[in-house]
């Protein structure tokens, strides 16, 4: 495979409207991250994913889109974000646009043209279909954020598409006017000197030209079978590439739901000429059944299976996007780790950016995992600002008859919201996020667990990042890290996550222990030395390797 740039960058994703206030309204801004840019370059990342800062009436926080050719109010203006570019590529850092193009607000002047009557010269920039013969819904699809994908619109007696919010219709990608539209303003980004695109839930912008129901249950809302991965998404994206992404020297992640290592490979195999790697869901799904179950405790053989079957069918074929958390996932922490102590969160924090960082593929930090930040506990469904936590609370509640307690147990564990409290950057007031009122409640552990206390402290989470990040960037290792064949070993084990990375002159070996007890194993290895540990005074020993609570380390070995 040829060599990429980005092959050895790591991402930092920032969510903008909880990252840093720079003007005291409680919404973190374009400013703000001007000012922690420092920050970032200490901790070694080179890219930082922007989640939308576009116009926008906020009803999915950014994700619904109503000018793409401004910056929304609440987060600045564009001379702050021609500034950002700027001052991020003087520190090396380059910025990768999040690209919304499945859907759009229905406050875009698009859809508003669409909506006017039948014969509007935007009406098929959009999906609109009549109704059935009982004036029904024209198929059984399901959204994100609502029981059924289609709105019906009395001004000219039809339905319009939404796989999410009612409030962010479908764009109609059959349409070459809309392609045009899009690829002209992707260019209009790229010229202002971004570094790629991060492109939201792109592989739903082809849809069946039929619409027909939803068959198969269980793999998330009614329909994904019908558009999600369809063949003609692919068509778009090699015309993408071809006439825009092929033109300049970028960095291109699709998230990709519904999504296998076949799939994987066609959306990222450089000779298809689409995307550069995609994100995938698979391993969120370790500690639940689907997204209206319960927590259970996470299930590692199937973690085990799911990481090594995408690290080892896109070796040489495809690239992987490596991560734990980002703004639509809870805590990696409190998730996959332990948050009940102190010393266990430091130590499974570390453990967990280690399994991780090792993998081939690039690497993903969400803000705020560097310092171990953890769920925030909330007992009402009011506490919560996303549109999905009360969308499942109402089918919880309302369809599945299950009391309030009940259904915040499902909810609170994986509520987005999680992700998106605000920075914790000291102990001051407001976590130092804001001097205003946080459009979002803090996490109250920011006392103890903030960037300051994090800088202080020389083995902290943070301090632990960065050596992963050199490592993979600058070290003896980083071909082995980077472009290593990946073998998985102790496949069946309950609580030991083990691999190897294999090239022709090194091997890693990989071990981390995803338990609270002392576990011993014997491995038929002979260690050189110790590359990175999450404790001191980590054992060369792996004949009978001894692994503390969280332990991780990595070992050279012959």
């Amino acid at each position: 495979m040829n060599k990429r740039w980005w092959h050895n960058s790591v991402v930092y994703q920032i969510y903008p409207r909880s990252f840093k206030d720079s003007n005291a309204d409680g919404i973190g801004d374009l400013r703000g991250i001007i000012e922690k840019l420092d920050y970032l370059k200490k901790l070694g990342i080179d890219v930082i994913w922007l989640s939308p800062v576009y116009e926008s009436p906020m009803d999915d926080n950014g994700y619904d889109i109503s000018d793409y050719y401004a910056i929304a109010d609440v987060f600045g203006a564009m001379e702050d974000m021609d500034d950002l570019i700027l001052q991020a590529k003087a520190r090396g850092i380059r910025i990768v646009m999040d690209l919304v193009v499945n859907h759009t607000s229905d406050e875009h002047a698009w859809f508003i043209e669409s909506k006017k009557s039948v014969d509007n010269s935007k009406r098929n920039w959009y999906i609109w279909k009549a109704p059935g013969p009982n004036g029904e819904a024209p198929n059984n699809w399901g959204s994100w954020f609502s029981r059924s994908a289609w709105t019906y619109d009395e001004t000219t007696k039809a339905y319009y598409l939404h796989l999410f919010s009612p409030k962010q219709p479908d764009l109609n990608w059959e349409n070459p006017d809309v392609r045009d539209a899009i690829f002209e303003m992707m260019t209009y980004w790229l010229e202002k000197g971004i570094g790629g695109f991060r492109m939201d839930v792109i592989n739903l912008i082809g849809k069946p030209q039929d619409y027909p129901d939803g068959a198969l249950t269980g793999i998330g809302v009614m329909g994904i079978d019908q558009f999600a991965n369809h063949a003609s998404a692919h068509t778009f994206l090699r015309e993408m590439n071809r006439r825009v992404l092929s033109k300049y020297d970028l960095l291109t992640v699709g998230e990709t739901p519904n999504v296998t290592p076949y799939e994987g490979k066609l959306y990222s195999h450089p000779d298809r000429h689409e995307l550069g790697m995609v994100f995938q869901f698979e391993h969120m799904d370790v500690d639940r059944d689907d997204l209206f179950s319960p927590q259970k405790p996470l299930d590692l053989p199937k973690l085990k299976h799911i990481m090594k079957k995408w690290q080892e069918e896109l070796h040489g074929q495809g690239w992987n996007s490596l991560y734990w958390s980002n703004h639509d996932q809870a805590r990696t922490v409190s998730r996959f780790g332990n948050d009940t102590t102190p010393e266990y969160r430091i130590l499974s924090a570390k453990m967990l950016a280690t399994t991780l960082h090792f993998m081939e593929g690039t690497p993903y930090i969400y803000q705020g995992e560097e310092i171990g930040m953890t769920n925030r506990i909330e007992k009402s469904i009011d506490a919560y600002d996303d549109l999905f936590d009360h969308h499942r609370y109402d089918v919880l509640v309302n369809d599945r008859g299950l009391t309030d307690s009940d259904a915040m147990a499902i909810i609170t564990p994986f509520s987005r919201d999680n992700a998106r409290t605000p920075m914790q950057w000291d102990d001051s007031e407001n976590a130092g996020f804001t001097t205003g009122k946080p459009w979002l409640s803090l996490n109250p552990n920011y006392l103890e667990i903030n960037v300051d206390a994090a800088l202080s402290d020389k083995n902290s989470i943070f301090y632990h990042y960065q050596k992963l990040i050199q490592l993979r960037k600058d070290s003896p290792y980083s071909d082995a890290i980077i472009y290593g064949r990946h073998e998985m070993i102790l496949e069946s084990d309950p609580v030991v996550f083990a691999y190897k990375r294999i090239t022709l002159n090194q091997t890693l070996l990989v071990v981390s222990n995803f338990s609270d007890q002392d576990v011993e194993r014997a491995l038929d290895e002979t260690a050189i030395q110790v590359v990175i540990s999450n404790y001191e005074d980590t054992s060369l020993n792996l004949v009978r390797l001894t692994l503390r609570p969280y332990e991780s380390a990595v070992f050279e070995i012959v």
